[in-house]
């Protein structure tokens, strides 16, 4: 009996954490840094991301696979001049309603399928990870190969400079809109100096001290800006900045380019370690985590 193909469907999620210590339980996956979508082909194409917002119009050069009677889970992505997927160059696509002819030549948006969720009148949740993969790469579609949980994936993606790996337990159903241990979403990260420029203040129980703390790195030209850091503080590690940031306060922004909101300036002589996941095509770090102060580094040696 056939069922109806249910729309829209809200992606399953995973949990950040490390690789699992029972690896042979899993399956790897590379994390592609991209947009996540759900491709409904029912005779046409319906594209969704999470909480089921309508993508469809955004990206027309989406293919059907020549498939009919299908759900398809993957990633949006846009590819950089080495073949690796880059977040900057997709978010040149990912605002536009109806992109013009330029956009779609210069920003060309492939997608990668990696799960398999209704095929011919048939849900699939409630199989094996394993099985809808089976079922997936039987379609002869191109998806993105899995591998071993024991493998060297994530070593591999490393030197690649990708984003890390997802490990999917083998035996794991398949349960929309959720976030679970089943799949656990392993990053790559690396870490850099970077010169305090000043300081976003803060909303909440972080008002009226430190939000976020603005970042540079110098070249020839002087202080570029390379993103702001929000996340990896204490409280007290807060208050401390703000304690030490507040006297060097100065009128204008150091910055050699402009630097959106209304932020506090300071004389640009602090260094801080930030880890991040991969730095975009406007030279901003993403998904930086401060560390904490480099007393022993001079900001003349942060290059970009």
């Amino acid at each position: 009996m056939d069922h109806p193909m249910p729309y829209p469907v809200e992606p399953m999620l995973a949990v950040a954490g490390d690789l699992p210590a029972d690896r042979e339980r899993y399956g790897l996956e590379v994390k592609w840094d991209g947009i996540r979508a759900v491709l409904h082909l029912d005779g046409g194409l319906r594209v969704t991301g999470r909480h089921g917002t309508e993508f469809t119009r955004r990206y027309p050069e989406i293919p059907t696979f020549g498939l009919k009677n299908a759900i398809l889970d993957g990633e949006l992505v846009v590819l950089d001049h080495q073949g690796r997927p880059s977040f900057g160059r997709l978010q040149h696509r990912m605002h536009l309603t109806d992109p013009d002819r330029r956009t779609l030549r210069l920003y060309p948006v492939s997608y990668y399928p990696f799960d398999l969720l209704y095929l011919d009148g048939r849900p699939l949740f409630d199989l094996p990870y394993q099985d809808r993969r089976a079922l997936l790469d039987g379609l002869g579609i191109g998806a993105p190969p899995y591998f071993p949980g024991d493998s060297d994936l994530l070593a591999a993606t490393h030197e690649q400079g990708l984003e890390g790996v997802v490990a999917k337990r083998l035996d794991s159903p398949y349960r929309p809109g959720t976030r679970s241990h089943w799949w656990i979403k392993v990053k790559n990260l690396r870490t850099r100096e970077v010169v305090v420029g000043g300081w976003k203040p803060g909303k909440g129980r972080r008002s009226g001290g430190v939000g976020s703390l603005l970042m540079g790195a110098f070249t020839d030209d002087g202080l570029v800006y390379v993103g702001h850091v929000g996340t990896g503080f204490t409280d007290a590690a807060l208050d401390r900045l703000h304690a030490t940031l507040a006297p060097m306060e100065i009128p204008h922004s150091p910055f050699t380019g402009p630097v959106p909101g209304r932020n506090h300036w300071v004389r640009p002589e602090l260094v801080g370690e930030v880890a991040y996941a991969t730095v975009t095509d406007d030279l901003r770090l993403r998904h930086p985590v401060w560390h904490g102060l480099r007393a022993d580094k001079v900001p003349a040696e942060v290059r970009l």
